[in-house]
């Protein structure tokens, strides 16, 4: 799938649990692990929205796009 998802990035920088992280969201471990795994086929922006607050990171920091499993590089900022 050419989302992929860090939540365990997150995690690591946050030094939180899974079932923290899930109990703090109001989601299920389970369905957490399904998203966190790239086998969810959507998110809610409700749930996007709690995980970036109990996190304190930005929607980007959790999902980027990926062509063929390669990282797609971020564009420079153009000037105006």
């Amino acid at each position: 799938m050419p989302i992929a998802v860090d939540i365990d990035v997150m995690l690591a920088k946050r030094k939180m649990s899974v079932g923290e992280l899930a109990e703090r969201v109001g989601i299920t471990p389970a369905n957490l692990a399904v998203l966190k795994n790239g086998r969810a086929k959507a998110v809610r922006f409700s749930t996007l929205a709690a995980l970036c607050e109990v996190l304190e990171c930005q929607p980007g920091d959790l999902l980027r796009w990926e062509t063929d499993g390669a990282p797609v590089p971020t564009p420079e900022p153009t000037m105006p």
